[in-house]
């Protein structure tokens, strides 16, 4: 039986049930006037409360944004681990592992594109995100050097672009927050950590592509279209992807 010292008491339940409340109505804001119209006065209004209340459990716009965009990247930190996970568990090679994180990517911003835009989108004027972002932030990073990292020790990292000398293309704090982050990248080299940065940026590329409108009359297949989007970049990185095994179809039908 739990300790009753350990429960929280009806005004903690009462006080989470209002936080929950309360980033269900900004995230309607959101939706509706965008992150740089959000307000506080707006969604105490939506909520039925005098703003002062509001400002009892949240102090100003900024930290309700810093809520809202730390929210943001747990949901799609844990839907790209669960992907990859799944991935791992179903005997998969690290390339395919890397597709299903990006599928995973893709489908939380379909799902959620204000969230997306909020996160990976026009940056909100006057608005500087706090360093209790970067570990949410970071969930997204871990499984890109995940994925890597498995790759280096099955052997299977094949580069296919040129050599480049890596200095000077991300900064030396990527491989330290790595290796921080799990011993075993240790084995990343500084060419690595830069292939890190193709592979985040790919996905947000592909995403931000799809999602404002960039892809209208292109694609014929827009889910298809991503994979050989990422597909193609992995390639490069060293990571080759078989879609025709993705996709369950042979060569020849590609």
């Amino acid at each position: 039986m739990a300790d009753a010292t350990t429960r929280p008491t009806p005004r903690e339940r009462a006080r989470a049930e209002l936080m929950r409340d309360l980033l269900a109505a900004a995230r309607a804001r959101l939706a509706q006037d965008g992150p740089q119209q959000l307000s506080l006065r707006a969604v105490a209004r939506d909520l039925g409360l005098a703003s002062s209340a509001v400002y009892r459990y949240v102090e100003s716009r900024d930290a309700l944004l810093t809520l809202l965009v730390s929210q943001s990247y747990d949901a799609v930190g844990h839907a790209v681990e669960q992907a990859a996970e799944a991935s791992v568990a179903a005997g998969h090679a690290p390339a395919r592992t890397w597709l299903e994180a990006g599928r995973a990517f893709r489908a939380w911003a379909l799902d959620d594109p204000h969230g997306f835009e909020l996160i990976y989108g026009t940056p909100v004027p006057g608005y500087v995100a706090p360093p209790d972002t970067v570990t949410p932030a970071a969930r997204l990073w871990g499984v890109v050097v995940d994925v890597l990292v498995a790759a280096r020790e099955a052997g299977s990292l094949d580069p296919a672009g040129h050599a480049f000398p890596p200095a000077g293309v991300v900064t030396d704090d990527v491989l330290a927050f790595a290796v921080a982050r799990d011993p075993r990248a240790a084995v990343l080299d500084a060419a690595d950590a830069a292939r890190c940065l193709t592979m985040f940026a790919t996905l947000v590329g592909a995403v931000t592509s799809e999602l404002f409108g960039h892809l209208t009359g292109i694609a014929a297949d827009r889910a298809r279209a991503f994979d050989v989007v990422v597909a193609t970049a992995a390639a490069g990185v060293g990571l080759r992807i078989d879609l025709a095994e993705a996709w369950g179809e042979p060569v020849a039908a590609l």
